[in-house]
C-alpha cells in the first residue's frame, strides 16, 4: 500500500496528509459542479469541466500551499480550464472557417449518409460490452492493450469481444440487407 505524502502547513506548522487534501477536494465537488454549471450552462459539459479540473488539480497537488484556501485554488483551476477550452474552440472554429469549402461532388452522397445511419443503428443493437469493445478498437482506433486498460479486463477478453461484436454486426448487416432486398423486390405475377 502506498503511504500518504505528508506536507507541512507553512502557516500553522501542522503536518497535512495527502489523503486529507483529497478529502477536502471531495467535499468541494458539489460547489465545483455548481460553479461549472454556471460557466457552461450544460450539466454534462459541466461534469466534463469538473473532471478535467480535478485531473489537473490532482496532478498539481504538490503545488497547493497548505494553509491557503483549497476552494479558491480549485475554482481557479475550473475557471482556467473553462477559458482554455473556450480559446481552443475559437481557434478550431477559425481553422475550420479558413479551410476551403469542398465542392458538392466531394460531399458524401445521401446513400452514404443513410448507410452510416443504418450502421450506427445496428451498432446500438449490440450488447453493451461488445459495442464498447468495437467502438474503442474500431472507431477510437485504440490498440487492444489500450482498450483493455480502459475496460479493466485482460487483452484476450477485449479481442474476444471485438471478434464477437464484428460477427454479430456482420450478421445484423446481412439480415438488414436481406430484409431491404425483400422490400424492394417485385412480387411474382
Amino acid at each position: 500500500m502506498r503511504q500518504a505524502a505528508i506536507r507541512r502547513d507553512p502557516v500553522e506548522g501542522q503536518e497535512i496528509a495527502e489523503t486529507d487534501l483529497r478529502s477536502q477536494i471531495a467535499a468541494l465537488l458539489p460547489d465545483l459542479r455548481g460553479f461549472a454549471r454556471f460557466l457552461v450552462r450544460d450539466r454534462t459539459a459541466a461534469d466534463d469541466l469538473v473532471q478535467d479540473a480535478l485531473v489537473r488539480a490532482l496532478a498539481a497537488l504538490d503545488q497547493f500551499q497548505p494553509g491557503t484556501n483549497m476552494k479558491a485554488w480549485l475554482f481557479t483551476i475550473v475557471r482556467n480550464a473553462f477559458y482554455e477550452g473556450a480559446r481552443r474552440r475559437k481557434r478550431e472554429a477559425r481553422a475550420l472557417q479558413s479551410q476551403p469549402i469542398e465542392s458538392e461532388a466531394s460531399q458524401p452522397a445521401q446513400d452514404d449518409r443513410a448507410a452510416i445511419s443504418d450502421l450506427q443503428m445496428l451498432i446500438w443493437t449490440l450488447p453493451p460490452l461488445l459495442r464498447e469493445a468495437l467502438i474503442l478498437v474500431g472507431a477510437q482506433e485504440m490498440t487492444y492493450e489500450q482498450a483493455a486498460l480502459v475496460c479493466g479486463v485482460p487483452v484476450g477478453t477485449v479481442k474476444a469481444r471485438v471478434s464477437r461484436g464484428r460477427a454479430a454486426l456482420a450478421t445484423a448487416i446481412r439480415r438488414a440487407e436481406g430484409e431491404s432486398a425483400e422490400e424492394h423486390s417485385e412480387p411474382d405475377t
